[in-house]
């Protein structure tokens, strides 16, 4: 699978702004010459990726359990 966030934009949808107490992060549709992403990018940590239909299927396949194992160290390992 090719690295999604070095697709050019070519045109981007309106941006959806989703917030809770934790985080902010907004979303919108992006169009590239390799096809359609989602765009997804947190304002406030400066970090963006755009996600393609099958690696965003894939997040279907997970268990609640497994974002909750991400989250327990969210910023990668400790001590790295």
């Amino acid at each position: 699978m090719a690295d999604s966030t070095q697709d050019d934009a070519v045109e981007y949808g309106e941006p959806v702004q989703i917030s809770n107490e934790f985080a902010t992060i907004r979303v919108r549709k992006v169009h590239t010459r390799n096809g359609e992403r989602l765009e997804i990018h947190s304002p406030r940590l400066g970090y963006s990726i755009r996600l393609d239909p099958l690696e965003l299927e894939s997040l279907t396949w997970q268990t609640s359990e497994t974002f909750s194992k991400l989250l327990e160290t969210p910023y990668g390992p400790e001590g790295s």
